[in-house]
């Protein structure tokens, strides 16, 4: 060893003495298999020797501890690292008797921060198996440290500074009804929170976080119709305009329609459980029915022109749909062109329909805000469509907590970043 300064560059650690460097075979006697490790004996700097590894402060030396102890460190081209060093116990005033902080580490890690940092950058940007074989660890190994690397960015940043307008919505990450609650930021446009459930007591724990003063301070919230966002929002937020998304409203319509489409359906078969043409016919028809009338093909719009002529009741029930959705779109117009709509589904003799404007009349308000102010959950939307494909990536993490760091350390404008590497500017 004819610098330590090469090697805490190396190793990208600071404040550390190297004390010793040297290679030994893993395993030992007949378990050795000739592969060969890099031990680096060091030391903390004397600033930063018998301080407290949760709260930093200097502290009374209790005992030696378990002895030496060993931390992964970065690879050194293509052999393992490791750091080792005495792992002494010391006696904070606050937290009591702890294993003394390291400054190449955090407390009851076994990998550097190097290390940490990496493996999350490769986490976000890379597939399970290209992570695990580059670092040669375990999946789950990666999900703690990806939730270690998130709690310290979490605590060096207030990120629900200054909120104003949020989304809140809800997106399946396992079988079984395993939810995540998510919130948005519409101003920044990044991932603002995301808890494991789908409930009141969910969404209450980020008001908690939020705070009652800046909990008040937010305008606009927009979400679906569900009460579990209702009843946490009016209770924490009482001056936010409450916004329905457009596309839950035609989406309602959408079911609707399939209500009507299926009972048009079971009376083409005469209650018998018979498949007959007629109701083949309707089958096939489904996704004609379902699509924007510019997005149909030649073949789908004979379908409608058959079902128009065939079944009345059906394509009045298309037509509803259609009607809605493009009340939905008549910008300041909205109030008087879906007020017109309600009065056409009161009168359509329609079940699925005429239950379709009680509900719009219930939540008129915050439907109508939707046009009045021009905020959806298409941002939210979106970005549960990126949970989605990070959902899949993070199969096999043994707790959510993982997968939601992973969310936040991606998609929460905290991107880890490469040791070594200038960061970007901003």
């Amino acid at each position: 060893m004819r610098s330590p300064r090469i090697w805490t560059r190396l190793l990208d650690v600071e404040k550390t003495v190297i004390e010793q460097v040297e290679a030994e075979e893993e395993g030992s006697g007949e378990d050795a298999d000739g592969s060969v490790v890099i031990v680096v004996h060091a030391r903390p700097v004397k600033g930063r020797r018998q301080r407290c590894g949760i709260c930093g402060r200097r502290a009374a030396k209790y005992d030696a501890g378990e002895g030496r102890r060993r931390w992964r460190a970065l690879d050194i081209g293509v052999l393992t690292a490791f750091i080792e060093a005495d792992a002494p116990r010391v006696s904070c005033p606050v937290h009591g008797v702890t294993v003394a902080g390291v400054p190449w580490a955090r407390h009851g890690a076994g990998h550097t921060l190097a290390f940490d940092a990496q493996v999350a950058w490769l986490a976000t940007c890379c597939s399970k198996t290209a992570v695990t074989q580059l670092m040669r660890i375990g999946w789950r190994t990666v999900g703690s440290i990806v939730a270690r690397v998130w709690a310290d960015a979490e605590a060096q940043t207030d990120r629900l500074a200054g909120l104003r307008r949020i989304g809140i919505d809800e997106i399946s990450y396992k079988k079984r009804h395993k939810y995540l609650t998510v919130v948005v930021d519409h101003d920044s446009g990044r991932l603002l929170w995301a808890e494991p459930g789908r409930d009141k007591a969910t969404l209450n724990k980020f008001f908690d976080l939020l705070g009652p003063e800046r909990s008040a301070k937010i305008t606009h919230v927009s979400a679906d119709a569900a009460d579990w966002v209702a009843g946490p929002v009016s209770a924490h937020c009482p001056n936010a305009v409450r916004v329905m998304d457009p596309f839950h409203t035609v989406k309602w319509a959408t079911d609707a329609l399939d209500v009507v489409r299926r009972e048009v359906w079971n009376t083409e078969r005469k209650g018998k459980g018979r498949t007959t043409k007629g109701s083949k016919s309707l089958k096939k028809a489904r996704f004609a029915l379902w699509k924007n009338p510019e997005d149909l093909t030649v073949h789908q719009r004979a379908q409608l022109e058959f079902i128009a002529r065939a079944h009345p009741v059906l394509h009045r029930a298309y037509l509803l749909k259609e009607g809605l959705r493009l009340a939905l779109k008549a910008g300041p117009h909205t109030p008087e062109a879906l007020w017109d709509w309600v009065l056409w589904a009161r009168r359509c003799r329609l079940d699925a329909f005429v239950d379709l404007q009680r509900s719009i009349v219930k939540h008129w308000d915050a439907i109508t805000a939707a046009a009045e102010h021009g905020l959806s959950n298409g941002l939210v939307e979106s970005m549960n469509t990126k949970i989605r494909l990070i959902t899949r990536i993070a199969f096999g993490f043994k707790n959510p907590q993982a997968l939601t760091a992973l969310a936040m350390l991606s998609l929460g404008g905290h991107r880890p970043h490469l040791p070594g590497r200038q960061l970007p500017s901003r």
